[in-house]
């Protein structure tokens, strides 16, 4: 393992070329590295020292929405406790599934306008983040979503109206989308409080 220095990283790599793929835990006399489900390690793992304002920088860069870093003791960080994390998105993955449905909502057709990514099977009962999970909406689409069952989305007056104008092909492929459910595995999100 090789040790880097915190000025060996280029800031703006942060949160857009490096992100979160899992934790380090520390004891009895070991470091465990823990990744999350599904993640690979690059080729070589590199061990980050920083202090307590290269720390608050790193976090500040990484694109979340709250940080919140508690100081004590002579070491100085008792505990760094990042939201989001759990629901980020990587872009890679957020842009092949823009790209997969050709840049268009997948609900109404719509092209031109700012796109987010929506969970087939809703993050809230387990669906993970993958491009299988996944499809182009627009936000006024996936906001009248919400967290519906897909199969009731699909059947719902807002769904009906909104995809009148959808090319018979993406409406199959939305219909079908209905077989791939069972098949995708779910996740458990658990929260420590």
């Amino acid at each position: 393992m090789k040790e880097i220095k915190f000025s060996d990283i280029n800031l703006l790599d942060i949160g857009n070329n490096i992100f979160l793929t899992g934790s380090v835990w520390s004891g009895i006399g070991k470091s465990y590295i823990c990744l999350f489900p599904e993640q690979e390690t690059e080729k070589e793992i590199a061990l980050l020292k920083m202090n307590l304002e290269e720390w608050k920088k790193f976090l500040r860069q990484s694109d979340t929405l709250e940080t919140e870093i508690l100081e004590h003791g002579p070491a100085g960080v008792a505990k760094a406790i990042v939201r989001k994390s759990q629901r980020l998105i990587d872009a890679r993955v957020a842009w092949k599934v823009y790209k997969r449905d050709d840049y268009r909502c997948r609900y109404c057709d719509k092209d031109g306008v700012p796109l987010t990514v929506d969970h087939l099977v809703v993050w809230e009962v387990g669906g993970p983040t993958i491009e299988e999970n996944l499809v182009a909406a627009c936000r006024k689409c996936n906001k009248a979503r919400g967290t519906m069952p897909y199969t009731k989305w699909l059947k719902s007056e807002y769904y009906k109206k909104v995809s009148q104008n959808l090319p018979v092909s993406i409406l199959l492929a939305n219909d079908a989308l209905v077989n791939t459910l069972p098949k995708i595995k779910r996740v458990k999100n658990i929260r420590s409080r």
